[in-house]
């Protein structure tokens, strides 16, 4: 186990009840290390922080993305009605249909769909789950390209080469490990540091390229990165120009306009803190991000009242 750091913690009526212990790590402007904390060098498995690399990949094998097509190939929809409607409108442009989507099928993460559904018999499904739009253009390059989509999944497929490819050149490093992401796709581990370089390299890009058509569709389209009430989207809607991917297992990467990136890896695997950490490392880096003073701590409730919270804590 590298060494880590406690990057949170929890108070409840005054008293520390939790903390998280994970690695974060933070680039000024210019794209150097301004604020590291704990193993930044360390791989780490991104999970869906990955998606706008992925997105990329798929931009570039010719899929036919913009807009919220090209914000929910990088996102974690919440399977709400407007999600499915654009997975199968992304699908049905490759001559596809939900059935040729390889992620497991899923409930909604939206509470309110989740019930609706229920409600009327139904049951969970492929495009409901937070990944179809991935695997969505992921069908739709293959298709564009001419590649075969029924094993679009296996990481030797043209694809999943292009994938890597694309990532380890963002990041400036090889993947250090190659893993299957929950919904089936290869997964590439990086560093945090490789990692926050990635997410920064879409926001600095030039104008008119690939990626930055990615981060442009993320920042302009956040409700399709995310859903309703989904952390990530609230947090872009908060910071104007910022672009922000969570993953599973305690990851998050975050890129502001001005080229300020963090990445955050909370070994627990909760996330709750995530957004949080990321902020304090953004400001300790002197990135801007008092539009999003109301994440910078969690509410720890008691008897359904606020009574403590969780807070980053500061390096010492």
């Amino acid at each position: 186990m590298p060494e880590l750091v406690p990057l949170a913690e929890v108070v409840r009526s005054g008293f520390v009840e939790s903390v998280h212990f994970g690695s974060a790590v933070a680039l000024a402007p210019d794209g150097t290390v301004a604020v590291a904390r704990g193993a930044v060098g360390a791989p780490v498995l991104p999970r869906s922080s990955a998606k706008p690399f992925q997105a990329l990949a798929c931009l570039l094998s010719g899929a036919d993305l913009s807009g919220p097509g090209l914000a929910i190939a990088a996102g974690s929809h919440t399977g709400q009605d407007f999600h499915v409607r654009l997975v199968a409108d992304i699908l049905a442009g490759a001559g596809l249909g939900f059935e040729a989507l390889g992620c497991p099928e899923d409930w909604p993460e939206d509470e309110a769909t989740r019930h609706m559904l229920i409600r009327a018999g139904l049951t969970a499904s492929r495009e409901r789950m937070n990944c179809s739009g991935k695997h969505a253009a992921m069908l739709a390059a293959s298709v564009a390209s001419g590649w075969e989509t029924a094993s679009y999944l296996d990481a030797d497929h043209p694809l999943q080469r292009r994938v890597r490819a694309v990532t380890e050149e963002l990041s400036g490093e090889r993947a250090a490990h190659v893993a299957v992401d929950g919904c089936g796709a290869p997964l590439f581990g990086l560093s945090l540091t490789g990692l926050a370089r990635a997410v920064r390299a879409l926001v600095v890009a030039e104008p008119g390229t690939a990626p930055r058509a990615v981060a442009d569709a993320m920042r302009e389209h956040p409700e399709y990165v995310g859903g309703t009430g989904h952390v990530n989207t609230s947090l872009m809607r908060a910071l104007p120009g910022a672009v922000a991917k969570g993953g599973a297992e305690g990851v998050l990467v975050v890129a502001l306009a001005t080229g300020h990136a963090a990445a955050v890896k909370v070994i627990d695997g909760s996330p709750r803190a995530t957004s949080a950490i990321a902020l304090a490392a953004l400001r300790a880096a002197g990135g801007d991000v008092a539009g999003a003073a109301g994440f910078a701590t969690v509410p720890v409730l008691g008897g359904g009242r606020p009574v403590g919270e969780i807070h980053a804590l500061e390096e010492k």
